[in-house]
């Protein structure tokens, strides 16, 4: 692997810490309720939509790229 696919991975990986407390938690939620087969996906999936746009948007607390990154790891493959 070269060291730019390398730099990229990490910087991935490293999207999904130090979240604003309100973020992590709809994540997590959102993770569960996918795990669980929850009735209420749809409702988790809004949720946290909210949460990374207020993050990205309102609060300015994560990078367009790390919200976008977010978007397409959890949101927009249940959205179809």
């Amino acid at each position: 692997m070269s060291d730019t696919k390398e730099m990229k991975n990490e910087r991935e990986r490293s999207y999904e810490y130090g979240l604003p407390d309100y973020l992590e938690h709809d994540l997590k939620e959102f993770k569960k309720a996918i795990e669980t087969h929850s009735s209420l996906i749809d409702c988790w999936w809004g949720e946290l939509y909210g949460s990374i746009n207020m993050a990205e948007i309102s609060d300015g607390l994560i990078t367009h790229e790390q919200a976008e990154y977010l978007r397409r790891k959890y949101l927009w493959r249940w959205s179809d």
